[in-house]
């Protein structure tokens, strides 16, 4: 009998974040703040609750984040110009330095991750990843 899909998605799922966990610890920071850090860069200016879904975490977790990372200068919050009750969370330029700094390791990261496979056979696991993931969203 062969081994659940699901399973072995958690499994890795599970070490990658413990391998982004060793990775970025000597940053201060942990592999869902890491993350977070990384959606702003794409999404910069977005609200805590977006911030929130795209990181994957609750918005308790991420609210918890936040203080987090703006308590060490790499994240601001200012308020929406467009609904005067929401902040806005912006990456700040130390936010982007860390991002930089940690580029090439998180890339080596997922070398290591695919190292057995083609190229072809990575862009076939890139499409078949998103391709599960529009099933199931």
């Amino acid at each position: 009998m062969s081994t659940s899909l699901l399973y072995l998605v958690k499994r890795t799922e599970l070490a990658v974040r413990a391998r982004l966990e060793e990775l970025v610890r000597p940053a201060g920071i942990t592999a869902l703040q890491y993350t977070a850090l990384t959606v702003l860069n794409r999404h910069d200016g977005i609200s805590a609750a977006q911030l929130a879904r795209d990181s994957f975490v609750t918005a308790q977790t991420m609210a918890d984040m936040v203080r987090a990372l703006e308590s060490r200068g790499l994240i601001r919050r200012e308020p929406n110009p467009e609904n005067r009750r929401e902040r806005l969370v912006l990456l700040t330029g130390a936010g982007g330095r860390l991002l930089d700094e940690y580029a090439e390791p998180v890339r080596a990261l997922e070398d290591r991750m695919v190292a057995g496979l083609t190229p072809d056979e990575v862009d076939g696991f890139r499409r078949a990843l998103q391709h599960t993931w529009r099933s199931l969203t």
